[in-house]
């Protein structure tokens, strides 16, 4: 795991979605940085190797399953962690699914699943945590968009679920921040991660070739990889960015918005 500063306070964070790719490599950092952690994903099962991996780097990691976009499930499953973990006070909104296509292939179903994990997830998850945040006088919430959000061919779902993100993180900042809690938003551009090569393999491009076709088109020379996001988050969880509320962080490689 990467090593990052200690913190003067152990926290109980959450992670949904960090079964893999980005949300595993958020709930790694926050462990490394001394932070408890809840990996939520949909099945219990498919968080096992990221709880090992922390467990087994001398952290402290639960998996939980849990479907974000189901209120009952949601409380149960926040409940069990503030029993088994303590208070969780830092949440991370990274819970999300592709269903891209153009509008007029695009079908109910596939707009109503991604509205359905990406906000209204965020939603659930936060009004449930945030309970915990106030009690304590202390949070961090920290909501996954995306470079899509400014408008991307095929995925008029994704795109508006990813602008609404950011709207969500602005008005939260507003309501929770006489609270001591802080919410601000990460919009990854380019991730080397398992959705992104199910992008490549969709439209029948290699994915070292979709790659790097996408490390031409970024400033720096490079594809993003989850790493990236993670240090982002890290710093948005500290103590030390107690002034920074109602931002969106473009991490991208390069200027967006």
């Amino acid at each position: 795991m990467t090593e990052a500063p200690a913190q003067l306070d152990q926290r109980t964070a959450v992670v949904t979605g960090a079964g893999r790719g980005i949300g595993a490599a958020v709930a790694m950092r926050l462990a490394a940085d001394g932070h408890r952690v809840a990996v939520l994903d949909l099945r219990e099962e498919d968080t096992a190797a990221t709880v090992e991996a922390i467990n087994n780097s001398g952290g402290k990691a639960v998996g939980v399953g849990a479907d974000v976009a189901d209120a009952a499930a949601v409380e149960q499953a926040v409940g069990r962690i503030a029993e088994e973990l303590g208070a969780p006070t830092i949440l991370v909104n990274n819970a999300g699914i592709l269903r891209d296509n153009l509008l007029f292939k695009m079908t109910d179903t596939d707009w109503d699943a991604v509205m359905g994990v990406h906000l209204r997830g965020a939603f659930l998850m936060s009004r449930a945590v945030q309970a915990h945040q106030v009690q304590q006088k202390w949070g961090r919430i920290i909501n996954l968009s995306s470079t899509s959000a400014l408008g991307n061919r095929g995925q008029v779902n994704y795109a508006a679920a990813k602008a609404g993100i950011q709207g969500f993180t602005k008005t939260l900042a507003i309501e929770l921040g006489r609270y001591n809690v802080t919410v601000n938003a990460i919009a990854p551009g380019f991730i080397q991660t398992d959705m992104t090569r199910a992008t490549a393999e969709r439209v029948g491009v290699p994915f070292e070739d979709f790659v790097a076709h996408a490390a031409k088109e970024i400033p720096v020379g490079r594809a993003g990889n989850p790493a990236d996001i993670a240090a982002a988050a890290s710093f948005f969880a500290r103590e030390e960015a107690s002034f920074v509320s109602g931002q969106v962080l473009y991490v991208a490689g390069g200027p967006k918005a």
